[in-house]
């Protein structure tokens, strides 16, 4: 059996391509599943490979494959639209995007041996067979990677309305770019600027609230000094992205662990998110503005100090 990453490569890949065969919505949002599922074994265990191959650069080797992912992200966002003006064929643009996953599969197999990928040690059963439900660590974590990855989704699908009902316009999209490439850039120097022996609650604090002031200003004020909420965005939520990915290989005593406990919050943290966007739409169309939804993330972004602050704690017990 393929190992975990390189089956998730592989299913993203095939899942991508077959997008190529029609453009039937019920045939791309299946093909769109397939591929969440790849992903879903492929990231789960990279905490894993972070735990036991670079342990003590934990920070920056999540930096690392985390900046990948942003750059990823927003890279196709831009490309996909243009590349389907030049090939005729949205289904053949998203297809395209297999090859990168094929690229990936060859990297993993060249790196196999040398980095001993194949020794890495996973959650092993069905499904979530071997999770650690009675850890309180874990639901830490799991919390706290639910949080951020709800703000982040929120991030992504209203920034650009609500800057749009406040005046900004076309120029809307042009800002949205602006805060993804912020974080992308975030997402590595943060972790690279704290240093590796920092204790991780700092900056998890600290990046946490400067999110927290980012959706505070877009909900009070977000017509005024726009460009600063979304320099807080940018710079606050792209380092906490990095540094809640980190978490699970800070807190783990090995990489089987670190494997676990990510993928419970992956599993759990990312399940409980994907909702975010819709109550998001749902309070907007209740009270007629974002304001009150831009300011419960703000204060969801203040919460998760309380389980940042007992990391530490529940590391030890």
């Amino acid at each position: 059996m393929l190992p975990g990453p390189l089956l998730g490569l592989v299913v993203i890949a095939a899942a991508t391509a077959a997008r190529l065969i029609g453009g039937s919505t019920w045939l791309q949002l299946s093909c769109a599943a397939v591929v969440g599922a790849g992903i879903a074994i492929a990231q789960t265990l990279l905490p894993a490979v972070v735990k036991s191959r670079f342990a003590d650069r934990a920070g920056l080797a999540t930096g690392v494959y985390t900046t990948g992912l942003g750059a990823g992200g927003a890279v196709a966002a831009g490309v996909s639209a243009p590349l389907a003006d030049f090939l005729g064929s949205w289904p053949g643009a998203l297809a395209s995007w297999s090859v990168l996953a094929l690229a990936g599969a060859v990297a993993w197999t060249a790196s196999r041996r040398s980095l001993a990928l194949d020794e890495v040690a996973a959650p092993a059963g069905p499904l979530t067979t071997g999770l650690p439900w009675r850890s309180g660590l874990a639901w830490r974590v799991t919390a706290l990677s639910a949080v951020n990855s709800a703000l982040y989704y929120c991030e992504l699908a209203w920034v650009v309305p609500l800057l749009q009902e406040n005046g900004r316009g076309t120029g809307a999209g042009g800002l949205l770019t602006v805060m993804i490439s912020i974080q992308v850039v975030a997402m590595l120097a943060v972790p690279a600027l704290l240093g590796e022996r920092r204790d991780i609650r700092v900056g998890l604090a600290s990046t946490a609230a400067l999110t927290s002031l980012g959706f505070a200003g877009l909900a009070l004020a977000p017509g005024t000094a726009t460009w600063l909420w979304i320099l807080a965005l940018g710079v606050g939520h792209g380092g906490l992205f990095t540094l809640v990915l980190t978490v699970p290989v800070v807190v783990s005593r090995h990489s089987a662990e670190a494997g676990r406990i990510s993928a419970m919050a992956f599993f759990v943290g990312y399940g409980c998110a994907a909702l975010a966007p819709m109550l998001v739409g749902l309070l907007r169309d209740a009270t007629g503005d974002f304001r009150l939804a831009f300011a419960l993330l703000a204060a969801s972004a203040v919460l998760t100090l309380v389980p940042i602050l007992r990391l530490r704690k529940a590391a030890r017990s």
